[in-house]
């Protein structure tokens, strides 16, 4: 095993920025130790290319023996499968149909029912407006009578408010005639 750096330059390295000569050489045989056992970890987890050659070969055949299986069951049980299926896309064929069917029946029937709602809704309106209409028109029908009997009543007060009037003026003048 070689290590890759120069461990005399990290050690004038580490002396330059303030270490001391032993200092800078622990920590540089500290990290000599830690890539010695990385190293090691790494060499144990290392296959050589005979071993990999073997075990390429080992999952090669692996795989053939998987794609003979496959074409085994792809002429047998992915048949069925295939034809179940196309069966299943038909029913699912017909209950999307029928889905469909009852959706637009719902559908006019609510239209129906709406149209009917807004018919009701329009004759109620308009017998609510018919209503307002005479309602109106007896209320302007009874202010136009209180108006004519209240112009009345004023006429009839204002005639005997002048008869009063002249009765008290005639009564003074008869008065003012007699002592004088």
């Amino acid at each position: 095993r070689r290590l890759f750096f120069d461990t005399h330059a990290l050690v004038c390295l580490l002396e330059e920025n303030g270490f001391t000569t032993r200092q800078s050489e622990v920590i540089v045989s500290a990290l000599v130790k830690i890539m010695d056992n990385n190293l090691d970890m790494i060499y144990k987890d290392m296959v050589t290319k005979v071993q990999q050659e073997i075990a390429l070969q080992q999952v090669m055949s692996h795989i053939g023996g998987v794609k003979k299986d496959m074409i085994i069951l792809e002429k047998s049980e992915f048949s069925a499968l295939r034809s179940e299926n196309e069966k299943i896309k038909l029913e699912l064929q017909q209950i999307k149909k029928q889905v469909m069917d009852e959706i637009t029946k719902v559908r006019a029937d609510n239209k129906l029912n709406l149209n009917l709602e807004k018919s009701r809704v329009k004759e109620l309106h308009a017998q609510q407006d018919r209503a307002l209409t005479q309602t109106d028109r007896k209320i302007d029908t009874e202010v136009a009578d209180l108006k004519t009997m209240l112009e009345s009543h004023k006429l009839d007060n204002i005639k005997y408010l002048a008869g009063s009037v002249f009765t008290c003026l005639t009564v003074a003048l008869g008065f003012y005639r007699l002592w004088i």
